[in-house]
């Protein structure tokens, strides 16, 4: 049997510093020769989030100056006599020593452990002294909205009244670390990452190996003016899968990231494309002008979805699902709504539009807390 092990304060920043750049509790576990689970103990009791370093105060007494009163109280020295070799006043030594068992029962190490202790002030949470800030973030977490997109749309709806007004970080703090004790811990499954620990932005990632599509029109090729979302009308697509070989296909709007989902019965290329192209149909041409995709098989059929759409296909280079950003980010919104493993056949065109209705409704960072919906609509309106 290995003897415990207690992690050393150096220790403990060493496995948040390596936490922060990314690396797992498995990689963290082996530089100690112990298990993850020992890792995962220390990372749990804050949610993942690194508790802040604590420090004495320049103006407590050290441990140092503790060891001399208990000397000088040995020696029977006086109180003004021990306050004077430590250039301290007279009553901070009396008050040390009243509150650490007199004259007889004094102990630095001791009275140093309880004054550490004792030093603890932790700040009452915002969340947890406004009822009515909680209860709005709350309401929108189980809309599924990020924290960020609280955040900023406290600030655009409450310009003018502060304490309505959190930073996100606040939110993720509040979740994960429970001991605020102002939201429950259920709230992190309405997040985007379930995760019961909040994961360095550098964790590796899994990546995705697609087919070859002939004749590709490589993305480099895709007109200034989707490059740089100035003008509507240019869209990013993919498939997302469920169990039993289903699938939806998903499109944003490049300009006002404004989502469309596509009920398709399968993946092959007939289906998918037929179900786009009925799908084109529904918007006028002037906002509906390229598809930028994947490297999918889906979509090899690309030339006939032109041919009748009058809409020109761009596909990512292999292995850079960044390059179509928007709707990556749109589909690991949308796994909130459709769970990884589930049967995506059952849900209806009705069903996807409802979804579709709620991800555009929600504000949005990067078009300054405006909706896609709203973007969008103004899109709509310049084209008439």
């Amino acid at each position: 049997m290995r003897r415990r092990i207690y992690y050393s304060a150096e220790q403990r920043r060493e496995i948040w510093d390596r936490w922060k750049r990314g690396e797992s509790a498995h990689e963290i576990g082996r530089l100690f020769d112990r298990p993850h689970s020992s890792i995962f103990k220390i990372l749990m009791k804050t949610g993942g989030l690194r508790p802040p370093e604590r420090r004495r105060s320049r103006l407590a007494l050290t441990l140092a100056e503790r060891e001399e009163i208990s000397r000088g109280l040995v020696a029977g020295l006086s109180m003004r006599s021990i306050a004077a070799s430590l250039n301290r006043a007279a009553s901070t030594i009396s008050r040390e020593i009243g509150r650490n068992g007199g004259r007889r029962r004094y102990r630095a190490v001791r009275a140093d452990k309880q004054a550490w202790t004792k030093a603890l002030r932790p700040k009452p949470c915002k969340l947890l002294l406004d009822a009515g800030l909680r209860r709005a973030v709350i309401i929108k977490l189980k809309r599924y909205w990020s924290p960020q997109q609280i955040a900023g749309w406290l600030k655009r709806t409450y310009p003018h009244q502060e304490d309505m007004h959190i930073s996100h970080e606040t939110i993720y703090k509040t979740l994960y670390v429970q001991a605020r004790g102002a939201l429950k811990k259920e709230l992190i499954h309405y997040l985007r990452d379930k995760r019961r620990l909040r994961r360095s932005r550098y964790a590796k990632q899994k990546t995705d190996k697609r087919g070859q599509i002939i004749d590709a029109i490589s993305i480099s090729e895709r007109p200034a003016e989707a490059e740089d979302r100035a003008v509507p009308g240019h869209w990013e697509g993919d498939l997302i899968a469920g169990s039993n070989f289903s699938f939806i296909a998903t499109l944003v709007e490049r300009h006002s990231r404004y989502v469309m989902l596509v009920k398709v019965p399968s993946k092959d290329t007939l289906t998918v494309v037929n179900a786009l192209i009925k799908h084109s149909k529904k918007l006028p041409s002037e906002l509906y002008k390229s598809l930028t995709w994947d490297r999918g098989k889906e979509l090899a059929d690309h030339k006939r979805f032109t041919l009748k759409t009058n809409i020109d296909v761009f596909f990512c280079d292999p292995q850079s699902p960044w390059q179509r950003g928007s709707n990556e980010n749109t589909n690991r919104l949308l796994r909130q709504y459709f769970p990884k493993g589930t049967d995506l056949s059952v849900h209806s065109q009705a069903k996807l539009n409802a979804v579709a209705r709620s991800l555009n409704e929600r504000p949005r960072k990067t078009l300054d807390y405006e909706t896609p919906a709203e973007r969008f609509s103004q899109c709509v309106a310049t084209t008439d």
